[in-house]
């Protein structure tokens, strides 16, 4: 972190007004690899386009940097443009594979605005096929569809300085539900659907690990997105030693069964605490000691189900608005049986929620790294454009959108939008021409 420091210091001191610039280092060299164009072969330091002497110094400064004791065991890749000429200031390996993490959004949020534009909005909807009667008793199921809206939540817009949250967290979903009610509806004779169907069942890209699976950071991919697919998990000790830990879930729909085996330790003593789940178990196990006295302990667990959990928690908010319901809460995904041309046409929405513009979302997105939301902008942006699916789809939608945007054949290599996969590669030239790209737009401020 001091080297990233003193680079930053380095590359916007150095006199230069307009630069963009991507650095990123492994421990091992044989970790990157060189990409498949073939002018990315040779490896370029120093490079002098003018004879400068701001510039000059100020090569000779990252390479001093670069080879200091600490920061010579790694292998760096660097490119530093002058935005307004084009002019390559500073490169180093700028034509190798890094593993990009989450600067991969870059590429994403950007490829959702050239193809969405800012103000595009999503919409989720309530609706039933079946008829409503005077008694407030709806023949049918309750069908809740989600598009693609990763903000069914309590989160504040515009985004500022700080994340911000109002209210509980299914806020969005319980106005849903307050609106299905406004509607007159009783009882519901069927049951409750969440429908994620607008994209294939797909809910965890290609090179994301298992210890992702648990956490708020690997939730889930789904159409349907509640509180992104995430719940929260609090846990607080006794009062005495040995006491057991109480916890509490927020945004409950007993989806889920807490197995607390946590216990009080003494006062001052290090917390230990374990948090486990077997793949598609409803059951979680939390472990451990905390000492007494501690401050309450909040845990943000991924839903690895999404849309059966949206289902549930609807049902559980209908319910608790006195809302008698017959059948059983479930999902429907691609692939089951779909609904027929006549029960569209005969389908009644009975509420409807419209998320903030694209542009508000893209700032919460790269300035919070979430990773389900970029996700969901690769899928949706896709699928808008080209009527795409699947994930594999997706990804060559949006690889045809860098070559367009003038990016090197063969510089990116992205298996998920959010750069968590292990299995994404790109090229630091490839992040400063997609910037380049960017800044040239007319949403490119944003």
């Amino acid at each position: 972190m001091g080297l990233h420091r003193k680079l930053h210091s380095l590359l916007f001191g150095c006199g230069v007004l307009c630069m963009v610039v991507f650095a990123c280092a492994v421990d091992v060299a044989a970790q990157s690899r060189p990409s498949k164009s073939p002018s990315s072969r040779s490896v370029v330091t120093g490079v002098q386009p003018a004879e400068r002497a701001d510039v000059a110094r100020f090569r000779q400064r990252v390479e001093r940097a670069l080879s200091a004791s600490g920061p010579d065991k790694g292998f760096w890749g660097v490119q530093v443009t002058d935005a307004a000429t084009g002019e390559v200031l500073y490169a180093r390996n700028a034509g190798y594979y890094f593993t990009p993490a989450s600067d991969a959004k870059l590429f994403t949020t950007a490829l959702a605005l050239a193809t969405l534009g800012p103000e595009y909005r999503v919409r989720t909807t309530i609706s039933t096929t079946g008829t409503l009667d005077a008694n407030g008793l709806l023949s049918g199921d309750l069908v809740l569809t989600g598009r693609g809206d990763a903000n069914l939540s309590n989160r504040k817009f515009p985004y500022e300085r700080k994340v911000e949250h109002d209210g509980p967290p299914e806020k969005a979903l319980a106005a849903l539900a307050d609106a299905v009610v406004a509607r007159g509806v009783k009882e519901i004779e069927g049951g409750v659907i969440a429908d994620d169907s607008l994209f294939q069942l797909e809910r965890f890209p290609s090179g994301w690990t298992i210890d992702d699976m648990l956490w708020s950071y690997g939730a889930a991919v789904s159409a349907v997105a509640v509180n992104d697919n995430t719940f929260a998990l609090e846990l607080r000790p006794g009062e005495r030693e040995g006491d057991a830990a109480k916890f509490t879930v927020e945004a409950a729909s007993d989806f889920y069964t807490i197995e607390n085996s946590v216990h009080t330790s003494a006062h001052g003593s290090e917390e230990k605490l374990a948090v486990a789940r077997e793949p598609g178990s409803h059951t979680i196990r939390v472990s451990g000691t905390m000492p007494a006295g501690a401050q309450t302990r909040r845990l943000t667990i991924a839903i690895e189900e999404p849309a059966e959990y949206a289902a549930t928690l609807l049902a559980r908010l209908l319910e608790a608005r006195g809302v008698r319901i017959h059948g059983a809460a479930r999902a429907r995904h691609a692939g089951d049986p779909a609904l027929s041309g006549a029960d569209r046409a005969a389908e009644t929405v009975l509420a409807e929620r419209l998320s903030e513009p694209l542009a508000e979302e893209i700032r919460h997105v790269n300035k919070n790294s979430l990773n389900l939301h970029a996700e969901l902008l690769l899928l949706l942006a896709a699928h808008q454009k080209s009527g795409a699916t699947t994930r594999e789809e997706a990804l060559k939608f949006a690889a045809d959108f860098y070559k367009a945007a003038g990016i090197a054949d063969g510089d990116v290599v992205l298996s998920d939008g959010s750069g968590l996969s292990r299995r994404d590669l790109v090229t630091p030239r490839a992040i400063v021409q997609m910037l380049n790209y960017a800044a040239a737009q007319l949403w490119g401020e944003i």
